[in-house]
């Protein structure tokens, strides 16, 4: 049981003039509009640290907040292992299952969180990128506002080479496939909106390289060097190229949904169960301008047989 959280928003002129119920209901489809109605009603919502009623119309610098009583949060691995550590930069190995940020249920079981249990201080370490929630690997964060700044800016402007290993459904892959599928939101009911393979999406790129296939299993390994960050964009473009993650419950060949099935509880971008690893981080450190080069071993589903011999495994 975690000790509940206050969310805010604050009302800009896009939401000027809209009812407290819309607001809420539009914004925050996780929860139905009778439970965003009943919370107005019971005065967990509140306008301008006031009571307020559904119908109220909303004006532009006005504070809206949400009182969420404390709940049980699923369950997830807090542990990390630090990768690299200096006065302007921390680079973490993120276990798979945990969140980077809080969102939906998780608050406290964060990556953020656990990171600021250990590195505290008048400046706690906020991450300059995201992992999915089912992604492992490298997540890097900075120490102070400049750091911040500039590896924000790094990112930003593709300087920053990001390498995954991901194990995916199929085999006969190139062994080089530059994967170009537009990226942006498509309506999903479940949700609202949805990332997904679209043609009105934004430009987006990753470079597949193949490193094992094995007909037998019909799975492939690969490395993936993602040259834009788009949300969930190596899951959706390995499903793009004919050959989704394997485990992943949400994206199929051709990059967008599974078909639902009413009935069954509908995949979500948050669930886990594929095999994603950010393996390989490179950068010019924001004080000392130096290359930095941060590796992680991938978990042993996505090891190389080179890899798994290097470590003694068995073969």
């Amino acid at each position: 049981m975690n000790s509940g959280y206050t969310y805010t928003d604050t009302v800009d002129k896009t939401t000027e003039g809209e009812s407290v119920l819309r607001f809420y209901a539009v914004r925050y489809t996780h929860s139905a509009e009778a439970m965003w109605r009943e919370r107005i009603a019971t005065g967990v919502v509140l306008l301008d640290g006031e009571r307020t009623t559904e119908e109220t119309k909303l004006k532009k610098g006005q504070r809206l907040t949400y009182d969420r009583a404390p709940w049980e949060e699923p369950e997830a691995p807090r542990n990390f292992e630090v990768l690299y550590e200096d006065a302007e930069i921390l680079a973490v190995n993120k276990p798979s299952r945990l969140p980077v940020l809080p969102g939906g249920h998780h608050l406290e079981n964060t990556l953020l969180a656990a990171v600021r249990d250990q590195f505290g201080g008048d400046i706690p370490p906020s991450p300059v990128h995201r992992l999915g929630r089912g992604t492992s690997g490298i997540v890097l964060f900075a120490r102070n506002t400049r750091a911040s700044q500039i590896l924000s800016e790094a990112f930003r402007t593709r300087t920053i080479t990001k390498i995954y290993r991901a194990l995916v459904q199929g085999t006969g892959i190139e062994p080089e496939v530059r994967v170009e599928a537009p990226i942006g939101k498509i309506k999903y009911p479940p949700t609202g909106e949805l990332f997904a393979a679209t043609p009105g999406g934004k430009a987006s790129v990753s470079n597949c390289f193949l490193l094992r296939d094995d007909v037998e299993s019909n799975q492939s390994l690969l490395d993936v060097r993602i040259l834009t960050g788009r949300a969930h964009q190596i899951r959706i473009h390995v499903a793009a190229m004919g050959h989704p993650l394997v485990g992943d419950p949400l994206y199929i060949a051709g990059g967008g949904p599974a078909p639902l099935t009413k009935g069954d509880r509908p995949p979500l971008p948050g669930d886990v169960g594929y095999h994603l690893h950010a393996r390989l981080l490179e950068f010019v450190h924001p004080l000392t301008n130096e290359p930095v080069r941060v590796t992680s071993i991938p978990p042993p589903i996505l090891r190389t047989d080179a890899e798994a011999a290097a470590l003694g495994e068995q073969q």
